[in-house]
């Protein structure tokens, strides 16, 4: 024991500083530092580790690849801008997602270990221009794409991708501007994301942050403000799954969903706590936690939600896309949850705070909903609606659609839509609206042995609180 410790301590005070311009790295918004960067990552590599650090001042590059125990250290005032060239960009052959099996980043790191990318600086991928590059050489034909405008995932560069890495930590650091997905984590274990800033709203599919069946994974404390989801959980491999994720004491504002597991989801997502996160301004769900490519979530902890002026609090999603196998979603708790649901034009579109969506022959069960506490405008007219608990049949299953909260069009409830669900147990549920609605707060259909006590239902006129068809053994 006492041999192990001498060698770890001899490997920490091996490991040194090394000054960007010790390998001739230079400042400046016109000098690509590509090579000179990366002899500087295979040189610290080589020789026991360390810190690549960069001082205040902008830093061109192109793609690099990281090697094991090197940190890129950005002192405050640093920028590691990436190239608006996409030549400048190398392939990492890895599963990416949309069935790419290739994927882009302007840092790249395969199967390494020991990493980490710190500091108070930035990196800034300047994705605006280089999508709009991508797109040029698209339309000259240099590049084979659907798309002009919106070149697919698979061509335009994330800021990071890893996959492979194992004693990974993001600290501290802000990233700005992605091309494509902000940073990408795929089958990584021991990774600490902890006190970084995200601000992407550079072109689409700026994903804060996508982990990808990972294992012992940390992120916490962290700001996300991008055009996508906030913190995505996917899973590309059907015999992996992402286990023993810590999401905690965050903040997001998005275009899409806070907190989503899917839509991605081969694999599986177990043992996963989410813990006193805030999610403001975003046009889809709090959290998500879909199922719809065959995986299974399991044993998911939600504690300390806080959401303002958001589409959907909670929605969970069992479904099956193109024949896939079927996925389950099941032993899921969320408790102490307290959300705002935004104003829409049309009040019809103001969906449920929570909706729980299974199919007939994939229903979610073992549901735990404590302290819940929802907030919306109502307002919706019968005679501008279609769908009323009087015509159920008529919500569409979707069980091979794209999973969102407003996927089954309109809903005859206000409050909560519950359908193909088992062992749903509610303790402490408050949804409130401020205009009179002709729909009913609570839909369940084919819903059984689940429970709700202290039910607190405020609306400004008096009228049935709970639907129920299809269902057995509700215990109110």
């Amino acid at each position: 024991m006492m041999a192990l410790i001498f060698i770890l301590n001899f490997l920490s005070l091996s490991a040194k500083d090394y000054q960007a311009s010790f390998f001739g790295i230079q400042s400046g918004s016109s000098a690509l530092n590509t090579r000179s960067i990366q002899f500087g990552i295979d040189y610290i590599s080589a020789n026991g580790g360390g810190r690549l650090v960069f001082p205040e001042g902008k830093y061109l590059t192109g793609c690099i690849h990281f090697k094991s125990n090197v940190t890129l250290h950005l002192n405050k005032g640093a920028v590691l801008l990436g190239s608006t060239n996409p030549f400048d960009y190398d392939r990492q052959n890895t599963p990416f997602d949309h069935n790419f099996q290739t994927s882009l980043a302007l840092i790249l790191g395969l199967n390494q270990r020991n990493i980490g990318i710190t500091g108070e600086g930035e990196i800034d991928g300047q994705g605006k221009e280089l999508a709009a590059a991508v797109g040029e050489l698209v339309k000259k034909g240099l590049v084979k794409d659907r798309s002009v405008n919106r070149p697919d995932e698979d061509n335009r560069p994330m800021i990071i991708n890893f996959f492979g890495c194992e004693k990974v930590t993001v600290k501290n650091i802000t990233l700005r501007n992605s091309a494509c997905w902000v940073e990408c984590y795929n089958k990584c274990k021991n990774v600490i994301i902890d006190s970084i800033r995200v601000e992407s709203r550079a072109f689409w599919n700026n994903d804060g942050i996508d982990i990808v069946d990972c294992t012992d994974f940390k992120v916490t404390n962290s700001y996300f403000n991008c055009s996508d989801d906030g913190i995505c959980l996917k899973s590309l491999d059907p015999d992996a799954a992402n286990g023993n994720i810590l999401i905690q004491n965050n903040s997001m504002t998005t275009d899409a969903s806070g907190i989503k597991f899917g839509t991605a989801s081969l694999g599986g997502f177990k043992n996963i706590r989410i813990l006193n996160n805030k999610v403001f301004d975003t046009n889809r769900s709090a959290i998500a936690l879909e199922a719809v490519d065959g995986a299974v979530i399991d044993n998911i902890e939600v504690d300390g939600l806080q959401g303002r002026n958001i589409g959907n609090a909670i929605f969970l999603r069992a479904g099956a896309r193109k024949g896939a196998r079927k996925g389950k979603v099941q032993n899921i708790s969320i408790q102490n949850v307290d959300v705002e649901i935004r104003n829409e034009r049309n009040p019809l579109k103001i969906m449920p705070g929570i909706v729980i969506g299974g199919l007939p022959d994939q229903i979610i069960t073992n549901v735990k909903l404590k302290n819940i506490a929802i907030r919306s405008a109502g307002g919706a007219e019968k005679t501008a609606a279609k769908i009323s608990t009087d015509n159920l049949k008529d919500i569409p299953e979707k069980a091979d659609s794209y999973p969102e909260y407003n996927m089954f069009g309109e809903l005859p409830s206000w409050g909560v839509f519950i359908r193909h669900a088992r062992n749903v147990q509610v303790d402490g549920l408050s949804i409130a609206i401020a205009k009179a609605d002709f729909r009913t707060a609570m839909v369940l259909d084919d819903t059984h042995q689940s429970g709700f006590k202290k039910l607190n239902v405020k609306e400004p006129q008096s009228k049935k609180k709970i639907f129920m068809a299809n269902s057995s053994e509700i215990k109110l």
